[in-house]
């Protein structure tokens, strides 16, 4: 199924209550559930539920983007294609009955609404999930061929089972999908048959490789909206052996329509989604921002009259090896030159961002009344006093009520950087310390 591209609503500029940066093109938020099972999964929990009714839900919750994730088969999809096909050759034929009309204008109507992505839910050596999430105009045998790769028997590829004896290791699974196009994701990793393997008896290098591997695009995870947000910290590139930051999403792992009433943890399609800022509500476009590291465009959905605070979040985390806080940038008791001194520190370490207007601690946040005025100074700061030159984002983010620029700075390609030419800063922990000479050398 395919999706005409919705047409984009306001440009965000560089300084956007959303955290977003002004690109090329036009962005706004997009609603995603990049998890869903439908009736081609055995396990599926409402026999009479159609897969017409999972695209209607999808609608009716808003959301923009769905993948159909079945376990370790693709007939949900096919079933979804096979059904329209059907229809309009009915139609072709002239030979529609008033209810296949019907039915046939909703299938269209939804799927110019809905951008449905093909994939599955394999499951690996020893039980862990992985998401293979591919273009809409995927063809069935190719993605029968992907799960065909991964060792899925042939007389188990319709049953939609999560246990079919593949032999395949994770990481293998991980390669497979990312080579046939796809895209692959750690389903719901910090829980069971997840691979950050909570309670699992792995070593750690396992659970390093598992997690950090450059064919795993992101991981999915199902503590995104708690406010420890446990899972998204500890792979937020501050610790040495994850150095790899990796996106964390969330997915609600619908094996029903809505929520069951009786195990609040048995969630219905969209009721755990994330929001991607994007260009349009392409496969393209969530593939260009999971492998990117622009990872103030994911967050996860929220009510519209509780809106996900990302400040909040980053204060909850407190400082970092990634984050920083500062109330003010006056240059009265050297403040501005500390956020200087933390740009220089997160370029040669990891990247990171700096909270302007804002501390670390508890109560309100202060906020920036002259936002512009202090990015321009701050900005001024960096080209006179840092070099090589470096080139941070600024963004004007709400919190409370108020306005605290974020200025992000990646790992630095010429690294090292040196404030006033002879001044050489690295980040340990939620510190920035003056570099020692071995750190320096290690730098170049």
């Amino acid at each position: 199924m395919s999706k005409r591209k919705k047409s984009n609503t306001g440009r965000q500029s560089r300084s956007s209550p959303d955290g977003a940066t002004q690109g090329k093109g036009q962005r706004r938020w997009y609603r995603a559930d990049l998890h869903i099972h439908t009736p081609g999964s055995n396990d599926y929990e409402e026999p009479k539920a159609t897969y017409l009714d999972v695209l209607r839900t999808a609608a009716e919750r808003d959301l923009d983007i769905i993948a159909v994730t079945d376990h370790n088969t693709v007939a949900g999809i096919g079933a979804i294609r096979r059904e329209i096909e059907w229809l309009t050759r009915l139609e072709a034929d002239k030979r529609l009955t008033d209810e296949e009309r019907a039915r046939l204008t909703e299938w269209r109507d939804l799927s110019e609404r809905v951008l449905v992505l093909p994939g599955f839910e394999f499951t690996a050596t020893f039980g862990f999930h992985i998401l293979g999430i591919f273009p809409p105009e995927t063809p069935l045998r190719k993605l029968e061929h992907v799960l065909l790769s991964l060792n899925v028997p042939v007389d188990k590829l319709d049953i939609g089972s999560t246990e079919t004896g593949s032999a395949t290791d994770v990481l293998t699974a991980y390669r497979v999908i990312h080579e046939a196009g796809g895209l692959a994701i750690a389903a719901h990793a910090n829980s069971t048959h997840g691979v950050a393997m909570r309670n699992f008896a792995f070593g750690g290098q396992t659970k390093i490789a598992y997690t950090q591997d450059p064919n795993l695009d992101a991981l999915e995870v199902t503590d995104l909206d708690k406010s420890y947000r446990s899972t998204a910290r500890f792979f937020n590139g501050s610790k040495s052996e994850y150095p790899r930051r990796m996106h964390c999403i969330q997915g609600s792992d619908a094996h029903r329509l809505t929520s069951d009433p009786k195990n609040p943890r048995r969630l219905g399609v969209g009721e755990r989604a994330t929001e991607f800022l994007l260009d349009d509500a392409s496969f393209e476009a969530i593939v260009a921002v999971l492998r990117s590291k622009q990872f103030d465009r994911t967050r996860p959905a929220r009510p519209a009259d509780k809106p996900f605070d990302s400040i909040a979040a980053a204060r909850e985390e407190g400082s970092s090896l990634i984050q920083s806080f500062h109330e003010s940038a006056s240059q009265r008791g050297g403040r501005l030159t500390t956020i200087i001194n933390d740009l220089c520190a997160f370029a040669n370490t990891s990247g990171g961002s700096v909270y302007v207007g804002v501390g670390q601690r508890k109560g309100p946040p202060k906020g920036l009344t002259n936002a512009k005025q202090v990015q321009s100074q701050i900005e001024h700061a960096v080209d006179e006093r840092i070099t090589p030159p470096l080139e941070p984002t600024f963004d004007l983010v709400e919190t409370e009520g108020v306005k605290v620029l974020r200025i992000q700075v990646s790992k630095g390609k010429d690294r090292p950087y040196c404030v006033d030419d002879h001044k050489f800063y690295v980040r340990d922990e939620g510190e920035t310390n003056m570099a020692v000479r071995d750190e320096i050398v290690a730098l170049v």
